[in-house]
Order: structure tokens, then C-alpha cells, then sequence
């Protein structure tokens, strides 16, 4: 596959248009504003720092990386690994379902493309693949010929512009004012991947408490409009 396409499916994985429902998932932003905890575009930006910092660059980057690395390898049990302790780092009942069922939308996204008969993972791997929305994204990587700073680069702006978008709605956000806080935060963005990239497995793993919190209470919100 050419580096032009390349980069093509790439933009195709990260599309806000892929049917897998990020945009029904806040990830505790809907009760983090109704408590006042986010209320304008700095303290928006605070908070999307913290999570990026403190649980992108130390456990889904990383583990992306592996799981990355494992499809290349064609190794199975590295792969079942990562995916599973992807998985079971979530914090609350809402972001683990909201793990599994991006990981459900995906693959089945996947199944149904042209290609989908000459990717035997597909099958074999499947109940790895039903762990987390991370581990088909990277076996989509490997196929599409993707490298693997840009898979982890695309990973993080899907995340960054999704929640974004959750904000607008949410604050109310301006969509300038979210255009702004997207420009200023996806400079942080190729350094928190360099970092990603350099932790050991021994230190993979975050502690984001308020993003757990806010999820949890979640669930317990009188009126919502997100799943998480």
C-alpha cells in the first residue's frame, strides 16, 4: 500500500464518521460540567491536559504500541495480553462497557470491508479483538501499511477532537472556541506520543481519580445525553 493511502485509511479509522459511536461518549465530561468542574474553554483545557498526560500517555498509547507491535509479529499471546489489561484498567462500569462496545462497532466495521477474508486475525483473534476498540485499530494499522507513530498519533487526535465536540455541546462551547482549544492542545499531541513510546512495560498503567469520579457519578445523573 502507498503512503498516500496509507495515510487515506488512516483518516478513514480516526473519522468522526465511523459508525462506532464515540460521539454518544463524554468519559465524565457530561457530570464534570453539570458539577461546574468544566464551565469555560481553560478549565476545559485543563482537564483534557490532565487525562492526556496522565492516562493517554501512560496506558492506551503504550499499549496501543504493543498491540501494534504484536499484530506485526503475528503474536497472539502479547496481543490477548495487552488487549485484556487495556480492558481491565478502565475505572468504572461506563467507561469498560463503553470499552467493549467500541470495540464491538469496530470490528464489526472491519468484517464488513473487501479485504476482511484476507485478515485471518479477524477470526482468530476475535474474542482479543471484543476487548477494546484499540486492539482493531491496530490490526487495521498493521494491514493499511500505517506506521506506527502515525497509528498512535491518529489514536490520540480521534480522542482529542471527540472530545472536543462533547464539549461544544456540552458547556456550551462555541465551535470557535472549540477550534482554538483543538489548535492549542494538539501541540501537546507529538510529544505526549514520544513519551507513550518510551514507557516500559513495568510502568504502564494511570490514575486519572477526577475522570473516575466524574464517571462514576455518571451514572447516577438525572438527565444525560451521553452514555458515559
Amino acid at each position: 500500500m502507498t503512503s498516500d493511502l496509507a495515510n487515506l485509511r488512516l483518516f478513514q479509522l480516526i473519522s468522526p464518521t465511523l459508525p462506532i459511536g464515540s460521539f454518544t461518549y463524554s468519559q465524565g465530561m457530561e457530570w464534570s460540567v453539570e458539577a461546574g468542574w468544566i464551565s469555560n474553554p481553560e478549565n476545559l483545557s485543563e482537564w483534557l491536559e490532565s487525562v492526556l498526560k496522565d492516562s493517554l500517555v501512560w496506558l492506551e498509547l503504550p499499549i496501543l504500541l504493543r498491540l501494534f507491535d504484536a499484530c506485526q509479529n503475528n503474536d497472539f499471546i502479547k496481543f490477548s495480553h495487552w488487549s485484556q489489561q487495556l480492558l481491565v484498567s478502565r475505572e468504572s462500569k461506563e467507561l469498560r462497557q463503553e470499552e467493549l462496545n467500541r470495540a464491538r462497532a469496530l470490528l464489526s466495521v472491519l468484517n464488513k470491508l473487501p479485504e476482511a477474508s484476507s485478515w485471518p486475525e479477524l477470526r482468530e483473534w476475535r474474542d482479543a479483538l471484543l476487548n477494546s476498540q484499540a486492539s482493531s485499530f491496530a490490526l487495521a494499522a498493521k494491514y493499511w501499511g500505517i506506521d506506527h507513530r502515525q497509528t498512535l498519533l491518529g489514536y490520540v487526535w480521534s480522542w482529542l477532537e471527540n472530545a472536543i465536540t462533547v464539549a461544544i455541546k456540552l458547556i456550551p462551547l462555541g465551535q470557535s472556541d472549540g477550534q482554538i482549544t483543538l489548535h492549542r492542545l494538539s501541540c501537546l499531541l507529538p510529544d505526549a506520543v514520544d513519551v507513550a513510546m518510551s514507557v516500559d512495560d513495568e510502568d504502564i498503567g494511570a490514575s486519572t481519580p477526577a475522570l473516575a469520579i466524574a464517571s462514576s457519578l455518571h451514572e447516577t445523573q438525572y438527565t444525560r445525553l451521553f452514555r458515559s
